[in-house]
C-alpha cells in the first residue's frame, strides 16, 4: 500500500508538472543571435582596423630649413677574432672604447655591435656590457642571414 500511494504520488506530480509546462513563461534566454551579432562585429572591426591605421597620402610643403638633427650613420663596433676592438675601422683598446664611441655618438644613437662568428664570446659580451653600463641603449647586433 506504501508502494501504490508512492506510484500514485508520483503521477499526480508528473501531472502537476505537465501542466506548468503548457502554462509557465519560457524563462531561457536564446543567445545564438547574439553571437552572430558579434562575430559580425569582430570581424567588421578586423578588417577595417588596419585601414584605419594607413597613412594618408599627402603633398607636402617645400621648405629652406634644414633637416632635423639625427644620426645619418650609425657607429660600428666591431670585434675581431683576435679580441681586437675596431670603432668604425679605428683600432681602439677596452679602456679607449668609451672615450672614442663617446666622441662619435650620443646616448640615443645607435650602435651596431659586429663580433666574429669565431670571436671569444666573453669578449663580445664584455664590449656590449660596457656600452650599456656607459648608457647606450640602442645596442643592435649585426648577423648575416643564413642562405
Amino acid at each position: 500500500m506504501g508502494m501504490g500511494g508512492a506510484a500514485g504520488g508520483g503521477g499526480g506530480g508528473g501531472r502537476r508538472g505537465r501542466r506548468r509546462k503548457k502554462s509557465g513563461v519560457i524563462s531561457e534566454i536564446n543567445i545564438t543571435p547574439m553571437v552572430d551579432v558579434m562575430l559580425v562585429l569582430l570581424i567588421i572591426m578586423m578588417v577595417a582596423a588596419p585601414m584605419m591605421t594607413a597613412g594618408v597620402s599627402v603633398d607636402l610643403p617645400r621648405t629652406a630649413a634644414g633637416e632635423m638633427p639625427s644620426q645619418t650613420r650609425p657607429i660600428t663596433v666591431a670585434v675581431t677574432p683576435e679580441g681586437a676592438i675596431f670603432v668604425d675601422e679605428n683600432p681602439v683598446s677596452e679602456a679607449q672604447l668609451l672615450t672614442s664611441v663617446s666622441e662619435l655618438a650620443t646616448p640615443e644613437d645607435r650602435i651596431f655591435l659586429r663580433g666574429d662568428t669565431t670571436a671569444n664570446y666573453g669578449t663580445v659580451m664584455r664590449v656590449m656590457g660596457m656600452l650599456s653600463a656607459a648608457g647606450y641603449s640602442k645596442i643592435g647586433l649585426v648577423t648575416e642571414r643564413e642562405r
